[in-house]
């Protein structure tokens, strides 16, 4: 235990003692008032009571024991006062009401600060000790039971992410209700006050959702657009020249002479529509569309502007949530707007446009449709138009697709990608036989002789049977049926005939005319691109007949399992 503080008595005290003072003389109560009494502790009045005793008095020795006593409880009551004052003030501090945590919006005054706590407004004053140029536009700070700024705690690190959909003019941004929230107006926190920004860029907030602290990124985004689009010049697709004199005349001739369009106050087509067989070449005309008109601009006025190609699956697009679907559509214009705005010729090229884009009906089971294809006449012609960005619409049922796409305005062109006939085959062939391959033969000669196979109108070659409404019956080749897809996958068939036999023989062969004629047979036989049932549903997507006009279309000798069966190889 700590030593007991030494107390002494008052020499007002000891002055008012009488000199040569014994016992019995001059009581306490005669040398000092009631009031100095009170004034002094227990361990002062036991001394004076000691200094009145005689030198060598008999009770002195019980006195200085008394005095260790009063001294050592005295000590005692000190330490717990002590430790009842720190509980006190622990006591104090639990009781105090919380302090609040807000976010510092603007100075108001000198000493005063507007500051939203809890989604609400307060103008708070500032500690003196806190200068007025330490807090930033968007920091928390903590303000105590009556409102009072006492300390800056930095900027938060947690918030809600919304996606910004317009820049104000005074730098502000404005929200839309795709994060869930109604439409908001922010300010930019200090953090972003030199960022350049721009709409589509994801931002997260403060709690308060009054500040935007920090740029997130495009999270949402689904990475739909290619980097880089393939160096596909209009002659290196065979067997489509109607399809591309149509692509060309309705793309490229607005941007290459806009000042006769402008002349002639022609419109330009916002988009087309490539319809057509499976395989035919509708994707490699996309996309041969942005590389040639890249090339043409560049030419014709030498500024290289990047082509942005968004490439979209149309069942991508299409999801369980509600609204989820329609804000996908939202998003893939403004990809679009905003990469035309930034100078690049814009693409967005949506392959299977039917599973997205079909006829709207009735009932339940159709509401997605119901509201997506709306969605999308909307981007195309709504209130904000579409400058400088081409919409390719890609479909081998283009009857299933909804009217109101297809009206003039919006698809202005619809252009039909033909299966190739023999001599477009032909070219196909000569392109998939390249000069670097091992060939046997001239690569012309290869390519006629498959081609002749192909169409060759013999007994061997006959494929499909038709049965017409009207009772008339016809029959269908294989080279009826011939597309460019097709045509790749024979080649490439024929390659792995030459591969093996190198290694079976142990000697570098070369790609022989039979390998070509073999892989025709194979590819005809087990191609996964033909239906492996007779149910004419299956066939007439195939095929350009009508529907209604056609009773019954199918395979005129079995497939598969009989064909090979049989010793067709």
């Amino acid at each position: 235990m700590a030593e007991p503080k030494k107390k002494s008595v008052p020499p007002s005290a000891l002055n008012k003692l009488p000199t040569g003072a014994t016992e019995g003389q001059a009581p306490l109560s005669d040398l000092l008032s009631h009031e100095e009494m009170e004034k002094l502790s227990t361990l002062q009045i036991v001394d004076l009571i000691i200094s009145k005793l005689p030198p060598r008095h008999p009770s002195i020795l019980d006195m200085v024991y008394l005095r260790e006593r009063v001294s050592s409880i005295e000590e005692t009551n000190y330490q717990a006062q002590e430790a009842i004052q720190k509980l006190d003030a622990i006591v104090e501090k639990l009781r105090s009401p919380a302090y609040r945590v807000g976010t510092f919006l603007m100075p108001v005054e000198p000493d005063k600060a507007h500051v939203c706590i809890g989604g609400t407004d307060y103008v708070c004053r500032i500690d003196p000790q806190i200068p007025l140029s330490s807090l930033q536009l968007g920091q928390r700070v903590l303000c105590n039971e009556a409102f009072a700024v006492v300390q800056g705690l930095g900027f938060d690190r947690n918030g809600p992410i919304v996606r910004v959909d317009e820049l104000l003019s005074d730098g502000r941004l404005r929200i839309g209700q795709e994060s869930g929230l109604m439409p908001l107006v922010l300010q930019r926190s200090a953090l972003l006050a030199k960022e350049k920004l721009r709409p589509g860029l994801e931002v997260r907030l403060d709690v308060n959702q009054r500040v935007a602290l920090e740029v997130v990124g495009v999270g949402k985004r689904v990475e739909r657009s290619l980097e880089k689009v393939a160096e596909l010049p209009w002659s290196a697709i065979g067997g489509q020249e109607e399809a591309v004199q149509a692509i060309r005349d309705t793309i490229e001739l607005p941007f290459l002479h806009r000042d006769l369009f402008k002349r002639f106050e022609h419109s330009v087509p916002k988009g087309f529509l490539l319809y057509g067989p499976p395989g035919c070449g509708k994707t490699l005309l996309g996309k041969a569309t942005a590389y040639n008109l890249r090339q043409q601009v560049k030419a014709q006025t030498g500024v290289d502007h990047p082509e942005f190609f968004l490439h979209v699956k149309g069942p991508e697009i299409l999801n369980m949530w509600v609204g989820e679907s329609e804000r996908q559509v939202r998003d893939l214009f403004s990809q679009c707007r905003e990469r035309a705005n930034e100078g690049a010729l814009a693409f967005l090229f949506i392959d299977e446009a039917e599973s997205i884009l079909g006829t709207r009906r009735a009932g339940r089971y159709h509401s997605i449709l119901s509201t997506l294809v709306p969605m999308f006449c909307t981007e195309m012609d709504g209130i904000e138009p579409l400058q400088n960005v081409v919409v390719i619409l890609a479909s081998n049922r283009a009857d299933l697709i909804d009217p109101a796409i297809l009206r003039p305005g919006r698809i202005d062109r619809k252009i039909k990608v033909r299966r190739p006939d023999p001599a477009g085959s032909q070219r196909i062939y000569e392109i998939y036989l390249r000069e670097t391959l091992p060939l046997a033969e001239p690569k012309t000669d290869l390519a006629s002789a498959v081609t002749h196979a192909q169409f060759n109108r013999t007994p061997e070659n006959q494929f499909l049977e038709v049965v017409y409404r009207s009772g008339k019956k016809d029959v269908l080749y294989r080279g009826d049926l011939a597309s460019g897809a097709i045509i790749a996958a024979v080649v490439e068939r024929a390659k792995s005939f030459a591969i093996k036999r190198s290694i079976e023989t142990k000697m570098p062969t070369s790609l022989t005319r039979e390998d070509l004629l073999l892989a025709l047979e194979k590819e005809y036989a087990e191609n996964d691109l033909f239906p492996a049932t007779d149910l004419t549903e299956d066939w007439l997507k195939l095929t350009d007949f009508d529907p209604d006009n056609v009773v019954r279309l199918g395979p005129v000798r079995p497939r598969k399992s009989e064909s090979l069966g049989s010793g067709i190889v």
